[in-house]
Order: C-alpha cells, then sequence, then structure tokens
C-alpha cells in the first residue's frame, strides 16, 4: 500500500501576520545597522591616525590603571593620536579623560545596553550604538593601534576579535599592547603552555602582543611599528581611505 503524502496546511491569517511582522522587525534592524555604519564612517572617517584603548568599565578612578590609561591616552593625543574607547566609565572614562585634555580629538562609541551605560563627559566626538556588530567593526576600522588595559569578558571579547582578525589576515596588522604585566600574565602563560603545545595557535601569534606598562615605552612602540613598517613598504598598495579589513 503506497504512503499517503502529508501535505501541510495553508498557515492561519494570524500565523501569516506574525511571520510578516517578523520578517518587518527584521528588515528594520538591518536598516538600523546601515544607518550605523553610515555615521560612523561619516563622523570618523578623516580622524585619523587613531589608537582604541579596551578596558573595563568598572574601575574607578582611584585605580592605578585608571590612572595609567589616562596618562597613555594623553601621550597619543599630544602626539597626534585620535584615541577612541567606549565611551563608558572605568578605563573607557579615563582613556576619553587623557584624549579630551590633549591635542587629538577623544571619541566614544558608546553602546546602548539595558541598564543604559552613561556616556562620560571627556568625548569630543560621541557616536552611539544599538548593536554591538556594528561598534566592534568601527572600532577596527578606524584603529591604528589597539591598548589593551585590564578587563572582563567585554574586554576579552575585543582582545580576541582583534588577534583573529590580524592572525586569519582579515585586518591589516596593527600593534596591539596589553598594558599591566601581572595582570595578562596568566593568559599569555595559557596561551604558550596549553595552546601551542596543542598546535592550536602558531608561534609567531604570540609575537601579535607587546606587554608594555610604560606611558612612554607605550607611545614608542606604537610609533615605531609604523617607522619600521614604513622603512619595508615606503610606498603602501592601499590608500588610508581604502583600509578596513585586509592585511
Amino acid at each position: 500500500m503506497t504512503k499517503r503524502k502529508v501535505i501541510p496546511s495553508l498557515r492561519s491569517l494570524a500565523d501569516q501576520e506574525r511571520a510578516t511582522a517578523k520578517k518587518a522587525r527584521a528588515s528594520w534592524q538591518m536598516f538600523t545597522i546601515m544607518a550605523e555604519f553610515i555615521e560612523a564612517t561619516e563622523y570618523l572617517s578623516e580622524i585619523r591616525p587613531a589608537v582604541s584603548i579596551y578596558g573595563s568599565a568598572r574601575l574607578k578612578p582611584n585605580s592605578p590603571y585608571y590612572k595609567l590609561a589616562t596618562q597613555i591616552a594623553r601621550k597619543l593625543s599630544d602626539a597626534g593620536f585620535a584615541v577612541i574607547s567606549g565611551g563608558g566609565p572605568g578605563i573607557m572614562e579615563a582613556a576619553n579623560k587623557g584624549a579630551h585634555a590633549g591635542k587629538a580629538p577623544s571619541v566614544g562609541l558608546n553602546i546602548e545596553l539595558p541598564h543604559e551605560q552613561s556616556g562620560n563627559q571627556w568625548q569630543d566626538i560621541s557616536l552611539r550604538f544599538r548593536h554591538f556588530f556594528t561598534r566592534k567593526v568601527t572600532f577596527v576600522k578606524n584603529s591604528d593601534a589597539v591598548i589593551v588595559m585590564p578587563g572582563g569578558f567585554g574586554t576579552l571579547d575585543e582582545l580576541a576579535e582583534v588577534l583573529t582578525l590580524i592572525q586569519t589576515k582579515k585586518s591589516r596588522h596593527v600593534p596591539i599592547i596589553l598594558v599591566g604585566g601581572e595582570f595578562w600574565e596568566g593568559l599569555l602563560a595559557w596561551f604558550r603552555n596549553s595552546l601551542l603545545p596543542m598546535g592550536l595557535i602558531n608561534p609567531t601569534d604570540m609575537d601579535l602582543m607587546q606587554v608594555i606598562d610604560d606611558p612612554d615605552q607605550v607611545l614608542e612602540a606604537v610609533l615605531k611599528f609604523y617607522e619600521d613598517r614604513e622603512e619595508a613598504e615606503p610606498h603602501p598598495a592601499k590608500s588610508d581611505e581604502d583600509r578596513m579589513f585586509y592585511l
């Protein structure tokens, strides 16, 4: 006996209305993502060179890392680097505060969160994002160096993304400087003692990061990276305007 096909019944009118509403929400979300990319490009396309500073929102002004981030940002700003942070409290505030006191722009890429991140007052340029995705792309697209201060899951996520993009050659190579040798010691030891022996990363991947605690040496490391690159490639194949995700 031939088995009879089971043909699904047509969706009810209510199901169709729900499906239409779901599609409309998805389409609107895509438009908001596009709008965030457009706004970020409009405001930041001329802000070069720039350095992003990542770090915890939970560290208070009396933290030595807060003070260190302020000093580093001030030196970078006075050297002509715009400083980009997440626009919130903690290390983000310290970075914007130091840059605001310097010569170059202080930029905040604020994010809307369920418990509402409050933007700090030290931003010369303040952008607001609904989506982490567009915010993270904006960080990478506009960063000529990345300074990573102590932080939690968000900071580790940002560090891992930059490392992955450079490792896989989906992004140009920029200096990555970890500030706080004692803080990062355990993570780096895990990289060396667990990831490397299993072949999960290459030995050269460890060279993507430098650990530096002195503000003057942080600035020197960023400048040296580009001086060495200029000597090796005096005529880069790509223009500044064309740089986003490439080697």
